[in-house]
């Protein structure tokens, strides 16, 4: 296997020991801490005992939780970024490719996050809640959020809204959480790093991966202590909302898959039939062995010898190319991680009657962009992103506690579509490159 899928491998390390059947343990949690707050509705909804409960133990047990992955968001954020955009070394020797890579990469995850962020607006599987209780949890967790990510309130719009993409202070970016400044200074980073290449900046690029594969280490560390943490977020939210909670899961659920069905057998079609030339029944038929690697195993990462195998073998793709953009996909083109993490940000703001205006779509579209660019390929690796945008937008990013029991199934099939998305890029690129052959298959 060539250097570049050994970078790949390097960038996003596994993580730390006991984290195996974290899955389960997390649905245990969920199942446990919606019972138990299912319970407490149904027989003790006004009990004073309930109100201590969840102010002095499973609340605070919860924001502790999410103030450690607050803590090292910016970190992992920058430091994935910056090696992402770093690792692209070969678009010296693959100019043409890499160039296309980049331009495909974030106009098809524009697509997606457009696409799944009009799903919610239209079907808006969050309304129906009862908007008195959801306002005053929506009080509480701002208030608990308070100095750990900006409120809504403070956004920009309009021109300030774009000189606000790049900082004049990036420490100060960094200070006051304003994250995709922070993503657009190490997106430029990253380009710097790609286009200096001295022993200097190598030993730079190396303190880089260590800043993230620390950062995984300790964010892996955490997110053992989620079963704990997603039974608290459940037994404080069924506790106050009952059983309307469980038919706005269901609502969460089916848009989501209905989200990542049209992007594969609908966007990826198109795609190969009107660009690449190639027939989508051959491709979807010629890349079975990968969907069924991708969905069995919910990563990217453990996935991408099989990829690499299937666009040599039955795909027939030149290897140069699709070593490169299949190497750099695994980390960098995540279509299901990021359409994935648009829907859950604005199905929770339905949930908890937070409208945002257009402005505010757009910025949780950016981010989820970018974001796609370095989210690590490994379990809860998206987790932080989406409760630093919750709390952006002025959303108790608690509220992670909801689809984090559903997640297994759901990271499943956004694994599947980004692998496909993988191949599919690797198949479009080598067409428009002219590196593929010309007939169809």
């Amino acid at each position: 296997m060539n250097d570049a899928v050994g970078k790949a491998r390097r960038i996003s390390p596994p993580g730390p020991p006991g984290t195996a059947g974290l899955q389960w343990r997390i649905l245990a949690g969920f199942v446990a801490g919606l019972a138990a707050g299912i319970l407490a509705y149904s027989f003790a909804r006004d009990a004073a005992w309930v109100a201590a409960v969840v102010k002095y133990v499973t609340g605070p047990l919860g924001q502790m939780f999410l103030r450690l992955l607050f803590m090292l968001v910016i970190p992992l954020l920058v430091s994935a970024l910056v090696v992402g955009v770093a690792e692209m070394v070969e678009i010296r020797a693959l100019r043409r490719v890499g160039i296309a890579t980049l331009v495909y990469t974030v106009i098809v995850s524009g697509i997606a996050v457009a696409l799944s962020i009009t799903l919610v607006d239209v079907l808006r599987p969050g309304d129906g809640i009862d908007r008195v209780v959801a306002r005053e949890l929506l009080v509480k967790g701002g208030a608990n959020a308070a100095g750990i990510v900006r409120s809504s309130a403070d956004a920009k719009s309009g021109v300030d809204a774009v000189l606000g993409l790049v900082p004049s202070n990036i420490i100060a970016a960094m200070s006051e959480n304003d994250v995709l400044a922070v993503m657009v200074f190490a997106l430029f980073f990253g380009i710097g790093l790609l286009l200096v290449q001295t022993p200097h900046t190598r030993t730079l690029k190396d303190a880089m991966e260590g800043v993230f594969e620390v950062s995984m280490r300790l964010i892996g560390i955490v997110v053992r202590l989620a079963p704990l943490a997603i039974f608290c977020f459940m037994f404080n939210l069924a506790a106050q909302f009952g059983w309307d909670l469980l038919a706005k899961l269901a609502a969460y659920v089916g848009v989501v898959l209905l989200a990542l069905g049209l992007q594969m057998f609908g966007v990826y079609p198109a795609l190969l039939a009107f660009v690449a030339g190639k027939s989508p029944i051959a491709f979807f038929r010629q890349t079975r062995e990968a969907s069924l690697m991708a969905f069995s195993t919910a990563s990217s990462n453990a996935t991408l010898p099989t990829a690499l195998r299937v666009a040599d073998a039955e795909l027939k793709l030149p290897s140069r190319v699709a070593r490169f953009v299949l190497t750099i996909g695994a980390t960098a083109n995540q279509n299901g991680t990021a359409m994935f993490e648009g829907v859950t940000v604005l199905f929770l703001a339905q949930f908890f009657g937070v409208e945002l205006d257009l402005g505010q779509q757009v910025f949780v579209m950016l981010i989820c962009i970018l974001a796609g660019v370095g989210t690590a390929g490994v379990p809860a690796g998206s987790l932080p992103v989406v409760a630093l945008i919750l709390g952006g937008v002025g959303v108790p990013p608690e509220g992670i506690g909801l689809i984090l029991g559903v997640d297994r199934l759901l990271d499943m099939c956004r694994t599947t579509l980004n692998v496909i998305g993988d191949l599919v890029a690797a198949t479009v690129i080598s067409a428009i490159t002219a590196e593929a052959p010309v007939t169809l298959h």
